[in-house]
């Protein structure tokens, strides 16, 4: 464990370990948090986690974490790294076994007014289109061939199919494709336990929910995004399934194999790796490429699932449009300014958001709290790499959250806040008890009093649909 005299307060709500903390540290770690907050962080290793990132080969500027942080694999979720290209690594680990879990918001031009008590009508529909659940196969069953095109195409595939419309990409991170993808580097094993999960919500933390902007904070950004007070909102939080799980599988299994021959000498196994420009490295960064291009096809062909449950409920003048998709477990190819001199670095988000100057930012809270809305800053390029906390972050483990949690008095007190809920597991509903999470309005007043992003609006929840 870090002691927290190890951490020099920069401000009121960032912290620094610095170099001389451990001896084998490349760059200072850095802590987004309030004084309340990084006292719960400092009970688990998630700033060890961070302080072993920053001894790793290429890092530049600092590791940072964001104010969701907690434990994870490797990295801790939360964390944030960038690697030089030449001289950096590549981790699994620092992208994590859910690649490009994500976040999408679909924009209704219905208000909670309009939609009055059919909250549970519109909940139990969207929880018979979209399938949900460990294992659940979607509507697609995809042969090896429309799979490696799903993986080499991302969401544009899905749209070709009739699934989506084109300018659903405009307003998807990455237009929905990373070029990088390769097919091939993806192993049958991983093809075969995708080939009928396109279209799925899966367990877990993952979920589609009704809500309904309850607080507009930016007049100006809200307008500019489609958003307006009582607006009902669909929100969707899933990523690349069975498939991007095996891919993180599959490529750590095969750097900690090869670990020697980099001559790396790692603090902790977890964090495997290889450089990014060799064989290893850029064999696995085409295969998360893939990995990520499904998930953004999930997302789409879910999308289009939940506008056709939309339609049922409302009427077929009734659209839902695409205010946004972002990536939250995720390697990319961005340009920063290290030293006066602009650079291509490998930037690794694990629960981490990108948040580019005027991009929208998705943060879901817990279950039944509700939603926010920001628009990243330029700041955030200099402070943080362009990038943000992903939701509330966890502060208790799913097998403590099921311990302490009463399921029927949960379901009780969503009930009595006007919330329906659609679930397939009363298990996976105790471990996503809003107990088990930090408080999103804290997390949120973190990032935006740093000045990396600004808030637009609130959401609150009208129905939520769960594994």
């Amino acid at each position: 464990m870090v002691p927290k005299s190890a951490l020099r307060e920069i401000s009121p709500i960032v912290w620094e370990i610095p170099r001389s903390y451990r001896s084998d540290m490349r760059v200072p770690a850095r802590v987004y948090a309030s004084q309340s907050m990084l006292e719960h962080i400092l009970l688990d290793r998630s700033l060890e986690q961070l302080v072993n990132v920053a001894t790793l080969p290429g890092i530049r500027k600092y590791a940072l974490a964001m104010p969701d942080v907690h434990e994870g694999y490797g990295f801790p979720v939360g964390g944030v790294a960038a690697f030089d290209m030449d001289e950096g690594i590549i981790s699994p680990g620092g992208i994590g076994y859910d690649i490009n879990c994500g976040v999408r918001l679909l924009l209704s031009k219905l208000t909670k007014e309009d939609i009055g008590r059919r909250n549970t009508e519109i909940g139990k529909t969207i929880y018979r289109e979209v399938p949900s659940g460990v294992g659940k196969g979607g509507i697609l069953k995809l042969n090896q061939k429309e799979t490696d095109a799903v993986l080499e195409s991302g969401a544009e595939r899905v749209i070709s199919l009739g699934y989506g419309l084109p300018e659903d990409l405009e307003r998807i991170e990455s237009g929905g494709n990373l070029p990088a993808a390769d097919a091939s580097c993806v192993s049958d094993h991983a093809k075969s336990r995708g080939a009928d999960q396109l279209g799925t919500m899966g367990s877990g933390n993952h979920f589609v929910e009704v809500e309904y902007v309850s607080t507009v904070y930016d007049e100006a950004e809200a307008l500019r995004m489609g958003l307006f007070r009582h607006q009902v909102c669909v929100m969707i939080h899933t990523g690349s399934r069975g498939l991007g799980h095996q891919v993180a599988t599959d490529y750590i299994r095969l750097m900690n194999s090869t670990l020697a021959s980099f001559g790396f000498s790692l603090p902790d196994r977890e964090l495997a790796c290889a450089p990014f420009r060799s064989h290893e490295g850029q064999t696995y960064w085409k295969a998360m490429s893939a990995a990520a291009n499904f998930a953004w096809a999930n997302r789409q062909l879910i999308t289009w699932e939940i506008r056709e449950a939309w339609k049922r409920v409302f009427g077929s003048s009734e659209r839902l449009e695409l205010l946004y998709d972002v990536a939250h477990n995720i390697a990319k190819i961005e340009a920063y300014v290290l030293d006066g001199e602009k650079k291509n670095l490998v930037v690794h988000r694990k629960g981490a958001t990108r948040a580019f100057s005027c991009q929208p930012v998705l943060i879901p809270g817990s279950m039944g709290t509700g939603s926010y809305v920001l628009s990243g800053k330029e700041y955030a390029m200099e402070a943080s790499f362009g990038s943000i906390c992903h939701g509330a972050g966890r502060t208790m483990s799913r097998t403590k959250a099921k311990r302490e949690t009463d399921t029927a008095e949960l379901l009780h007190e969503l009930t009595a806040m006007g919330i329906s809920v659609h679930a397939g597991s009363k298990a996976g509903l105790a471990e996503e008890a809003p107990s088990a999470y930090k408080d999103v309005d804290e997390v949120v007043g973190v990032v935006t009093e740093s000045g990396i992003a600004k808030k637009v609006a609130r959401l609150r929840p009208l129905a939520v649909i769960k594994g």
